[in-house]
């Protein structure tokens, strides 16, 4: 039987310990190695041109850039890159996005020990990887379109403002997210509002809360 050829991994997350853990399940497994480490989502973008790994793990609350945000990112500049979501959320919005982001999986953090290195090796073939939640989600999901005869509906917000959205849950004034994004602060004022009157929050702390609530930032 030949040899298993060897899975080059990208691994993201802001928190150093998960990322000594996470690598420490995946590198005891001869057929899996990690090539690189990052630390938020802009990290993981240039690590994955850097380097060229065949699967990309990203945790999605992440600063600057979220997992879901480095994930569209990576499907549509190096789209041969497979994609992981690793996640302490068993959030259903954000399994959804996972999928529509590009990703090929979606495993918990809680259980990463039990499902992860699984989850790399069915995704390496082609294969999607679902916790027992998100299989209940899809089939909940199917059942409601089929018996209201509806698609899926499309995200409430858009990519910038969800942008704007963690950038301001983070705490970082209209000014510093201008300058960030390179952007006006005139600019950054009316997504904030949109985002306000589109999740139908009053201020900076709903907004935080609605953040956390929905995984892009950890409380």
């Amino acid at each position: 039987m030949p040899e298993a050829t060897e899975t080059r991994i990208l691994l993201a997350d802001d928190h150093q310990l998960v990322r000594r853990g996470v690598r420490l399940i995946l590198d005891a497994e001869p057929d899996l190695t990690v090539v690189a480490e990052a630390g938020n989502g802009a990290e993981a973008v240039e690590a994955a041109r850097a380097h060229h790994p065949d699967l990309a793990i990203l945790d999605i609350a992440m600063p600057r850039m979220t997992g879901l945000q480095a994930a569209r990112e990576l499907d549509r500049t190096l789209p041969a890159i497979r994609i992981l979501m690793l996640t302490m959320y068993d959030n259903e919005q954000y399994f959804f996005e996972a999928l529509a982001a590009g990703a090929s999986g979606y495993v918990l953090k809680s259980v990463a020990d039990r499902d992860l290195v699984e989850a790399c090796r069915a995704t390496m073939r082609g294969e999607p990887f679902l916790y027992p939640g998100a299989i209940n989600a899809l089939i909940r999901s199917h059942l409601d379109r089929t018996r209201h005869g509806e698609p899926l509906p499309e995200r409430a917000i858009t990519d910038r403002e969800e942008e704007i959205l963690k950038l301001v849950a983070e705490g970082h004034t209209s000014q510093q997210i201008a300058d960030m994004l390179v952007i006006s602060v005139k600019t950054v004022e009316r997504h904030r509002a949109n985002l306000l009157q589109k999740l139908g929050l009053r201020d900076r702390l709903e907004l935080t809360r609605y953040a956390i609530r929905a995984g892009l930032i950890e409380p």
